[in-house]
């Protein structure tokens, strides 16, 4: 493929993810608000426990099946993936026993009957993702973003429906529980629409497995250390807050993680299929590929954290309630803390282009770590406020490390985090005076 195609398609698939995360949000936005309406706080934070928990098991089984497709280069040898695909269905069993349990204990430590039904039953949408065609990361693996983006909106559209409608007729937390696996079954069933050409089948080839086994084993340990230091918070949080004031951190960090989840995707559907074409390159002509599309990302973040941390409490009260007032100051706190994960996620793809994921697992081993010593004490000396504090700066290991292993692999863009950072401050320092000044407080 040729420097001006692949360019293109990086373009067009930066275009895709822009839109297709725009337009996600505002269906999630307008669904949000109408479901709030609907339904009390409460079942919100119940929610949110449960997919914790579902979301550990997903992480804690995480063998890199879709970035294994993407960067190898039998990617789409219908053995590889027909392996693939029969490891995944084999996975996606596995979660839901899982799922049966853990309910019960789970249950009695939270004090919360309705986790031993609801656990298993949301643990259903385990065995449908894992019968997802293979078709997913190998149109990832040719940057056809446009076709993915049409496939995850129109999913997410048959969620919406039934949730809303669900609410409407019957206002409880199974319209949240059917939405998600109703759509987890059209998303099954639809994948394999994907590419008529090709048919799934359960296969098993030794080869592709110690293949999958080889690159899996550090995606394997960095997101379960993924899942302890991102979810600890949720973990701890649903036993010391009451699931109404956990409500309200979630309200809160839905519209903090905005930019986290925009540089997510474009880090993993443009940036890493791009790097992943230029990883033999040396390091030096590498290094420039990935540092210029970043430098334009890194200011469009510094812009909206800036927007978010000075005006996110008004977006909380123009949309949302007098019961979610207690978001508006949680906000501001948890998208300045944003800052470092930004800086990672733009970068730390290239390690894993280049075979080298085992960065990323020491970084999030030692953001657990920092959550493990540091949200207990926040919370005892200074309560909430405290343990927001220090949720919200929890990626400062994470990116040390993943700076540590840039270093190391010759890619360092430590002169560049430095100068967004810069550009970040003065923005944050000339908004908050200005705010101040027109007696916005």
């Amino acid at each position: 493929m040729s420097s001006a195609t692949l360019k293109k398609q990086a373009i067009s698939g930066t275009v895709w993810t822009i839109f297709g995360y725009g337009t996600s949000q505002s269906l999630r936005l307008g669904s949000n608000l109408v479901l709030t309406r609907l339904l009390v706080p409460e079942l919100f934070g119940l929610m949110a426990l449960v997919n914790v928990f579902l979301m550990g098991l997903n992480l804690f089984s995480d063998v890199g099946i879709y970035p294994s497709i993407i960067q190898n280069k039998r990617g789409e040898d219908p053995q590889f993936l027909n392996t693939a695909w029969t490891v995944q269905v084999i996975r996606g069993f596995a979660l839901w026993i899982g799922c049966i349990l853990i309910a019960f204990p789970v249950a009695q430590f939270y004090e919360e009957p309705r986790l031993q039904l609801l656990l298993p039953i949301v643990g259903l949408n385990s065995i449908a993702n894992g019968f997802n065609s293979t078709n997913l990361p190998v149109l990832q693996r040719r940057m056809e973003i446009g076709k993915m983006i049409r496939f995850e909106l129109g999913t997410q559209m048959i969620a919406l429906v039934v949730m809303i409608t669900w609410a409407w007729i019957s206002p409880s937390i199974w319209a949240l529980v059917g939405g998600n696996l109703v759509a987890a079954i059209a998303e099954m069933l639809w994948s394999h629409r994907l590419r008529k050409k090709f048919t799934q089948r359960f296969a098993w080839d030794k080869e592709v497995i110690k293949e999958l086994t080889t690159f899996g084993k550090w995606i394997f340990i960095s997101t379960a250390m993924t899942f302890l230091a991102s979810e600890i918070d949720r973990l701890v949080l649903g036993k010391l807050f009451t699931l109404e004031m956990l409500s309200f951190y979630i309200i809160a960090f839905t519209f903090a993680d905005i930019p986290r989840q925009i540089v997510s995707k474009l880090s993993f559907q443009v940036l890493y299929p791009v790097i992943v074409k230029y990883a033999s390159l040396p390091r030096n002509v590498l290094r420039e590929k990935m540092v210029k599309p970043r430098w334009l990302i890194l200011l469009g973040q510094a812009i909206a954290l800036t927007i978010l941390v000075c005006f996110g409490d008004f977006l909380v009260t123009f949309l949302y309630d007098a019961r979610y007032v207690q978001a508006t100051w949680i906000l501001p706190i948890l998208a300045i803390g944003l800052w470092p994960l930004m800086l990672s996620i733009t970068s730390d793809k290239a390690l894993l282009a280049i075979g080298n994921p085992n960065y990323a697992a020491w970084g999030n081993f030692w953001k657990f770590v920092y959550m493990a010593i540091a949200l207990p004490l926040g919370f005892h000396f200074y309560g909430v406020l405290g343990t927001v504090v220090v949720i919200a700066f929890n990626d400062l290991p994470f990116y040390a490390l993943t700076a540590y292993g840039l270093c190391c692999q010759k890619l360092s863009t430590l002169k560049q985090d430095l100068a967004a950072t810069l550009i970040l401050i003065a923005l944050l320092g000339a908004v908050l005076t200005i705010r101040y000044n027109l007696g916005l407080g």
